[in-house]
């Protein structure tokens, strides 16, 4: 089995505009949103044993809130900040796990999610999109629909 979840970074603070985007961190929305929605993956039955996350502030917070919900260790990976969608899951298949979650940024998300859906998807702030394929392999990712997708919103 295969399954990759792609979470979109929470809301971020933009209150001050000298602040570099890659330095942004979450507002008090994002800092709520991200741990309800770590909770509700798990309820789903949803645990990766892989976490990748980009190096933005705002990303790496939301993998944290996620990670103490898993028990998992973020992996931060620098490529992932303002990916491409091929970049995401090249990253995702690189991880050597059969259960993996990226959180990254949007277009590349919102792209990603909509091309292994086959329907376009709006990755909203801390939105997490999950993907399984029962009998698949990496190869099969982006080569056949997956045999489960959900979306989730907070």
């Amino acid at each position: 089995m295969i399954q990759l979840i792609l979470a979109r970074h929470a809301k971020s603070d933009w209150a001050d505009d000298d602040l570099d985007d890659h330095d942004r961190p979450l507002n008090d929305r994002g800092r709520r949103e991200a741990p309800l929605m770590a909770r509700r993956v798990l309820r789903r039955g949803t645990r990766p044993t892989v976490l990748l996350s980009s190096t933005a502030l705002r990303a790496r917070q939301t993998a944290e809130a996620f990670g103490r919900a898993f028990g998992t260790e973020v992996v931060e990976r620098p490529e992932l900040y303002l990916a491409a969608p091929v970049t995401i899951l090249a990253a995702a298949r690189a991880a050597g796990a059969d259960e993996v979650m990226v959180v990254a940024h949007d277009p590349g998300m919102s792209a990603l999610v909509s091309r292994l859906a086959d329907r376009d998807e709006r990755m909203i702030t801390c939105a997490v999109a999950i993907f399984t394929w029962h009998d698949g392999t990496w190869d099969d990712v982006d080569a056949l629909p997956a045999d489960e997708y959900e979306l989730l919103t907070p």
